[in-house]
């Protein structure tokens, strides 16, 4: 770890130099690139810096006690050393975390996908608080939300609902989100009390990076259709709905938000651009099933994370045995805690597998 540190701090000093140079600064693109470089090293950089100063610290009061000559000066570095030594662990242990393998990702915006599961009208129903509950996490946090295809029932349940949340470190926040969500809860038709339980799926992607993804015109079927809102009603009498099937890999995306056809079709692409980089990273990577586990399950949409209990007022996950006991506020977007939580467990995580 020591050995990396060091080429980063040289590394560091490069840069440090070469921002500036005037020559450099001429080159706006290349300076931009190369102050990006450098803010993502200073944090790292600087925590080094304070272990190497420790280290320092560390060698004067060893050599202030092997003396011995003077025994206030003796008694008062054993004291500094004893300190520089907790200092000492704490800083090893923030650089371990500052080395860990960052998410390319984790400052997208998402695309977040809700869709009913088991339990019929009543998984869609609970599909529909879900999409609730990311948006108004998202108002909590400041960030902009954009409908792309809102597909609810008759009763206002989520058979399919696309959106999109925008905003820094979205990704890194949501994407443990990905899954199934379980809900126990007496459905307002059930007449004897029963609880019962539905599923709802989430997936959460990251919006696809600017990257060249080739998407031929003949693999793609399109289909127009008339937008309509919550129950079937229809928003306008024209086919401005697109609906785009990706024929290779059978992916398909809608949007219905947008009046025009042509700005459909241009959301519509955008999203299937998000499914395509996921779909075929996920492919192209031979170690990504094992990456994945590391984040605190695998994050696959077959897999049940979480179970929301209404009798019970409380939200369990169950990757890492949390329960917090406040559902009502939970539902209402307040899941910071839990989403610390499943950070923390990640973190920890992939600090154990750079121990092994």
């Amino acid at each position: 770890m020591f050995e990396k540190l060091e080429l980063m701090l040289k590394k560091f000093e490069e840069l440090t130099e070469l921002i500036a140079n005037p020559e450099v600064i001429a080159d706006q693109e290349r300076w931009q690139k190369l102050v990006k470089e450098h803010s993502q090293m200073s944090g790292a950089i600087e925590l080094y810096k304070r272990y190497l100063a420790l280290q320092d610290s560390i060698k004067e009061c060893k050599e202030i006690i092997d003396d011995g000559s003077d025994a206030d000066m003796t008694a008062l570095a054993k004291e500094e050393l004893n300190q520089a030594k907790k200092d000492e662990e704490q800083v090893v242990q923030d650089l371990k975390i500052a080395l860990l393998p960052v998410d390319p990702n984790d400052d997208n915006n998402v695309i977040v996908e809700v869709r009913a599961g088991a339990g019929g009208e009543e998984g869609g129903l609970f599909g529909a608080e879900l999409v609730r509950m990311y948006m108004r996490f998202a108002e909590r946090m400041r960030w902009k939300v954009k409908e792309i295809d809102m597909n609810y029932t008759e009763l206002g349940g989520a058979k399919e609902v696309t959106f999109m949340i925008s905003g820094t470190g979205a990704y890194a926040k949501l994407k443990y989100e990905s899954g199934v969500h379980r809900v126990q809860r007496v459905p307002e038709t059930e007449s004897q009390g029963r609880v019962h339980t539905s599923t709802a799926t989430v997936a959460i992607l990251p919006e696809a990076p600017d990257i060249q993804i080739e998407i031929l015109e003949k693999d793609l079927k399109i289909d127009t259709y008339r937008s309509s809102g919550a129950g079937g009603q229809h928003v306008n009498k024209t086919e401005s709905a697109v609906r785009i099937t990706h024929l290779p890999t059978g992916i398909v995306v809608a949007s219905q938000d947008e009046r025009s056809q042509i700005k459909n079709r241009e959301q519509a692409m955008n999203v299937l651009k998000s499914r395509l980089y996921d779909y075929y990273s996920s492919k192209a990577e031979s170690e990504y099933a094992a990456n994945r586990r590391t984040q605190v399950g695998s994050g696959d949409r077959s897999e049940k994370i979480r179970t929301y209990n209404f009798p019970q007022n409380r939200v369990t996950d169950h990757r890492i045995g949390m329960t917090i006991y406040s559902l009502d506020s939970f539902m209402d977007g307040d899941i910071f805690e839990m989403i610390e939580a499943l950070q923390l467990a990640n973190q920890n995580a992939l600090l154990s597998k750079l121990d092994d």
